[in-house]
Parts: C-alpha cells; sequence; structure tokens
C-alpha cells in the first residue's frame, strides 16, 4: 500500500513520525488533528454507503474502523515502523512495533497531509485507505430491541421495560404510543409511536440506545 501523497514540505513528514521519546518537536498535536480528520473523513464515507443506516449503527460501524489496531494495520502496510524516528529506549524495547505508537504515527501522517495541501488531499489519502474497509464493514442485522438488551446486558444492567402508553386510530389505522424505560446506568424514559406496538417498541429501542452509544445517560 501507498499513501499516494508526495510532501511539498517534506519537514512535515518527518514531524508525523517523530515519537515523543525524540523530545521536542514531536508528533503529538499532529495526532490530535489527524484522530478528528480520520472521524470526519470515515464518517462521512458511512453516511454515504449506509443511507439506511441509524445514528447508532453509523456510531458503531465508525467505532470498529477508526481505533487502534486497525489504524496500526494501516501504519504497518505503509511501512511505517521503519520510518519512525524514536528515542533510544523505545527503541530498544521495540516501540516501532507497537500498535499504540503505529497508530499515533497514522494519526499524525494524516493530519500532515492536511497542513501539506488541504482538506481535499487530505480526504483523498483516507478515503483510498479506508474503501475496502468501509465496504467490507457489514450492518448489524439485529434489530434496536435485540441490540439494546445486549448492550445492558454486556455491563450487566437491568433490562428495559415496554409500557403501552396509547392506542388510537381506526382498526385499519391503529397508532400506538409505547414508551421504554431504563433503569441503569441512570433512569431514563423514551416514548415512541407506530403502526403497530413492536414498531413503537423498536423506534423507542433505538432511541435509547442512540442515548447510550453517545455516552449521554442524563
Amino acid at each position: 500500500m501507498k499513501l499516494d501523497h508526495s510532501f511539498r514540505d517534506p519537514a512535515l513528514y518527518e514531524l508525523a513520525l517523530t515519537h515523543r521519546s525524540i523530545g521536542r518537536p514531536n508528533n503529538e498535536r499532529l495526532e490530535f488533528l489527524g484522530d478528528a480528520l480520520l472521524d470526519l473523513v470515515v464518517a462521512e464515507m458511512l453516511f454515504e454507503a449506509h443511507p439506511n443506516a441509524s445514528e447508532g449503527e453509523l456510531t458503531r460501524l465508525r467505532s470498529e474502523l477508526v481505533n487502534g489496531k486497525r489504524l496500526a494495520g494501516l501504519a504497518r502496510k505503509l511501512e511505517l515502523g521503519d520510518k519512525l524516528r524514536l528515542g533510544p529506549g523505545e527503541l530498544k524495547s521495540g516501540g516501532y512495533r507497537r500498535d499504540s505508537i503505529l497508530a499515533d504515527a497514522y494519526e499524525a501522517l494524516i493530519a500532515a497531509v492536511y497542513l501539506d495541501a488541504g482538506f481535499d488531499a487530505c480526504r483523498r489519502v483516507v478515503q483510498k485507505q479506508f474503501a475496502a474497509l468501509v465496504q467490507d464493514t457489514p450492518r448489524s442485522r439485529k434489530d434496536a430491541k435485540t441490540r439494546l438488551q445486549e448492550w445492558l446486558q454486556a455491563r450487566g444492567l437491568t433490562l428495559p421495560t415496554y409500557e403501552l402508553l396509547a392506542a388510537h386510530g381506526e382498526d385499519h389505522a391503529r397508532i400506538f404510543e409505547v414508551a421504554c424505560t431504563l433503569q441503569q446506568p441512570d433512569t431514563m424514559r423514551f416514548e415512541a409511536q407506530g403502526k403497530s406496538r413492536r414498531a413503537a417498541e423498536q423506534s423507542a429501542a433505538q432511541q435509547a440506545l442512540v442515548r447510550l452509544e453517545r455516552g449521554d445517560t442524563k
């Protein structure tokens, strides 16, 4: 795999591959910027690749793609380990093989491309690197109630309760209103409507999932 970018400012490339064990300047600030750029471009790719995916699904897919293990794998394909500038201690301990150092260098390199040639160039590089990964990442086929139950069970939390609040309308156009209540991690209540009780429950469960996956439990 090639980076597919020729740096106009080689100093940016060198900085991206300079670990903090060298001293200052190093690639830590570039890591911060690169992390944000990767989140944005990969989110855009997933948004376009999965037009029917919910916010929760897109968040989950992005976390599967933009994480330390994945980024370290991409860094290895670019052979960044051989190009890293490491202090004596990191060299001796094999830092050029460590996932965390490789992932950080990859993020820094993406930021260096952005600073060198702008956002469009950065987007093209990320799109090329992640195209196959985005296409190979399947959406979950599990429904929202199942995924909510699994999310809570995995953390040892109480399962949700569903309550039918109302049903109104003619038999052929009935509307059901339900509430989904979570007792943990904090008490939260989500209300939704649907053409069936099941559809309304799924909608309420999806609302709960989105809130939990954001980490917003208030």
